[in-house]
Formats: structure tokens, sequence, C-alpha cells
């Protein structure tokens, strides 16, 4: 499979990431091993990157060396310590990629994709999830049981798996092993396992119970779904995972606090 080319522009925009990805001396083994020619004599990393992508397009008409240095620099075992930090790159990697119809993913592969006609495109691919989700500052406890689906923005699946990651939690504090509504009449019933507040007063008491009620609405809607109906039918966008997975973050706050005065 031949690889079209890129624009200059783009070439330094991949030439800039790479370079921030690699040492000198691992810059120089990756050039040879992919046949780029290096110019050394260049001050910078991303400079020797460019001029070599450059004169590879220009001889060969084609990117498809490129593509492999690129999947040579950003191999997942180098990432293994820094998981975060490559799935940024991979990103901003794949923004540039897209243009030419193309994406590198975690794997460490690059695959073919819808292409890119605008920034806007672009920048959209770049903007995962779990980078809005941070910047609203979600509980953590999102990411550890979702971090896959929320990487690639897979709305569906990201509201799912949170929601299983929650109940899951539930099922930790109490130590329980039940599921669903079940669980929750359990741990949150007028005769508590776990408490979120004082439970003495009525106004304590009545936010006990609707935080009860929020969890069972949360079960209802999402909990199951699965089981019952194909992913297709469940249409979530962008914005219903956002304010889904908001709640599902603030459950998991009042449950930092939770106290558990009843053994089972």
């Amino acid at each position: 499979m031949i690889a079209p080319c890129f624009s200059r522009g783009q070439l330094e925009q991949l030439a800039k990431l790479l370079g921030e990805e690699v040492t000198g001396s691992q810059l120089s083994l990756m050039l040879e091993q992919v046949s780029l020619i290096d110019q050394i004599e260049l001050s910078t990393k991303w400079r020797r990157i460019y001029k070599a992508f450059v004169i590879y397009q220009n001889n060969k008409n084609c990117s498809n060396q490129i593509m492999n240095f690129i999947k040579l620099v950003l191999e997942p075992a180098s990432y293994v310590a820094n998981s975060s930090h490559y799935h940024d790159v991979l990103n901003n990697v794949s923004a540039i990629l897209s243009f030419v119809g193309f994406e590198i993913r975690e794997d460490g592969r690059i695959y073919e994709c819808l292409r890119s006609k605008t920034v806007t495109d672009a920048e959209q691919r770049a903007k995962t999830l779990k980078k809005q989700l941070e910047h609203r500052g979600s509980h953590k406890e999102i990411f550890k049981y979702c971090l896959p689906e929320l990487l690639t923005n897979n709305y569906f699946h990201s509201v799912f798996e949170a929601n299983k990651g929650l109940f899951q939690r539930i099922r930790d504090l109490s130590g329980l092993t039940t599921d669903a509504v079940a669980l929750i009449e359990q741990v949150f019933s007028t005769t508590p396992i776990l408490i979120i507040n004082n439970y003495t007063s009525k106004s304590e008491k009545d936010e006990h119970k609707g935080f009860c009620n929020l969890l069972k609405g949360l079960c209802g809607m999402f909990r199951n779904t699965e089981a019952h109906e194909p992913k297709y039918s469940w249409n979530i966008t962008e914005q219903d995972a956002l304010e889904i997975l908001g709640l599902v973050s603030y459950c998991h706050r009042r449950l930092d606090n939770a106290q558990q005065i009843r053994m089972v």
C-alpha cells in the first residue's frame, strides 16, 4: 500500500511532536533503521526529522517510510511507565495523520480512518472524553474503570463501564456481593449499611434517600442495557456521556466520606 504524501506544514508538525519523544542518539538509530537520510549537522531534533521526511517524500512521492518511522518512535513498549503521556502523543499525531486518512492506535499500528478536511475535524479527533473529564475535575475512580473507553471516545461503553465501577465500589465498601437495585436497597435502606452523612436529622435522612434513588436511577438507565438491547440502539452523545459521568463522579465523591454503620 502506498501512503499519500503530507504537506510541508503537516511534516513540520509531525517532526516537532516526534522530536520530543527521542534523544539525539535514538534519533540517529531510528532514522537509519527506516532508511531515512539523517542531516545530523542540523541543530535540533525536529529539524533533522523534518529534513529527512522532506527528502524522502521528494524522492519517493509517498510517505511509507515516514509512517514506519512514526511507528518506531511510538512503539508501545517504550511507554509502559507513562501511558497517559503516550495516549496524548497518539492523539496529537493521529490528528495530523488524519489529514491523509490514517491514525495510529494504542497497539502502535497505523490504520486507515476518515480523512480530516478541516482543522476542526483534526482537533476533534485529538480531543478525548478523558481530557474533558480531567478538565472538569472528575473523580479518579471513573478513570480506574473505563480508561480505554474514554481514550477512544466510546460514549456508550464509557458510561456502561463507569456504572459497573460505581456499583463495584459500593460492593467493596459494604462487603455485599449482590448487584443492581437489590444492592442499592440493601446498602442504603432505612436500616443502612453505609451512610453518606450523620443520618440523624430528617434532612440528612432525606438526603440519604435521595442519594439512594439517584443510584437506582443510574442503575435502571444504564447498568444492564447491554444484556437487552444492541449497542446501536442507545444513542449516547458526547454531551450525554459527560453529564452522566458527571453524576457518576458525584456519587463517587459522596462515597469518599461514606461510613459503614452496620456489618453484614
